[in-house]
């Protein structure tokens, strides 16, 4: 069965304490991994917590990458929530891994959208 898209729920520990505290280094991160995924960008929206952490989404045409970061415990929960077969959220998300320094890493994928169509008939958003 189709699926409308591919939802990545990663779990990063051990990360780069300093790094995740900065809500301009995130920011950017996001964006590069966004990019290398080739997925297209509507708006990116972040916020410094005090006295640390960081949230951020990135609204792309074809669903939402988004971080929240607790650098207290070097730790980051992403989503990458895509659809159709043309991002490479596989790539965004190593890429996140390394740029983030982090010792470990757990993934729960998920499709969405699963639904009993025929062939071909499965339209995603432009």
């Amino acid at each position: 069965m189709k699926s409308l898209g591919k939802h990545l729920i990663a779990e990063l520990y051990d990360c780069d304490r300093n790094l995740i505290a900065s809500v301009e280094k995130i920011e950017k991160l996001l964006i590069d991994a966004v990019n290398i995924s080739k997925a297209t960008i509507i708006k990116p929206v972040f916020h410094q917590f005090n006295p640390h952490g960081v949230s951020g989404v990135v609204v792309i045409a074809e669903s939402h990458f988004s971080i929240h970061t607790w650098p207290e415990y070097g730790y980051c929960a992403l989503d990458i929530f895509t659809c159709g077969e043309q991002i490479d959220a596989d790539a965004a998300l190593r890429f996140l891994k390394e740029a983030l320094k982090a010792g470990s890493m757990s993934i729960v994928e998920m499709k969405r959208g699963t639904l009993d169509v025929p062939e071909g008939e499965l339209k995603h958003k432009p």
